[in-house]
């Protein structure tokens, strides 16, 4: 029998923050020798609905344990959108943690060509002009599943006006394989 990572990964996340509060919870599974290759996570926390923290990695650059570890606590505390999390926040806040697959470059002729390419509610993109650069991970193309709308939150998050475009656009694809606490 295989174990599901996320039954690893989650928990992992979740006594990862908790740790920080002065927290002993269990890190079952936490010595899997799958954690010690390189991996890129995003780490999602939310209450109810609503956004708490997100950060990540696009890249495997580390192993995955130390990147998931990492990315939990500065999705708790260091999310430059939100207030450190606070004690009294933790048990009513969800972890999510995204697992990405390798990035893969899109090729285009325009944006039209750009927009063709992407597979909604599949793709995390990675938008890139100059030093400007952001991503979405698929789960957001539950609020925006609108291709050209999906773009233009792009840029903006990359701090672009939604209508801009450039020949030197780079973007990128990747996937992830996704786990939220309720769901586990």
């Amino acid at each position: 029998m295989t174990i599901d990572p996320g039954r690893i990964l989650v928990p992992l996340a979740r006594a990862t923050i908790g740790r920080e509060f002065g927290l002993d919870l269990p890190l079952t599974g936490a010595d899997a020798a799958w954690l010690r290759e390189p991996g890129a996570t995003f780490i999602t926390l939310l209450q109810g609905t609503q956004l708490r923290g997100c950060i990540g990695t696009l890249e495997a650059w580390r192993p995955l344990a130390d990147d998931l570890t990492a990315n939990a606590v500065a999705a708790a505390f260091r999310d430059p959108r939100f207030k450190p999390l606070a004690r009294e926040e933790f048990t009513v806040t969800e972890v999510e943690v995204s697992l990405l697959s390798p990035m893969e470059p899109l090729h285009f002729e325009d944006e039209a060509g750009a927009l063709a390419k992407l597979r909604p509610n599949s793709d995390g993109v990675v938008f890139q002009y100059g030093h400007h650069r952001s991503t979405f991970l698929p789960q957001v193309w539950e609020q925006l599943p609108d291709r050209v709308e999906f773009m233009a939150h792009l840029k903006h998050k990359a701090g672009l006006p939604p209508d801009f475009w450039s020949s030197e656009v780079k973007l990128s694809r990747y996937t992830v394989s996704k786990w939220r606490e309720a769901d586990l």
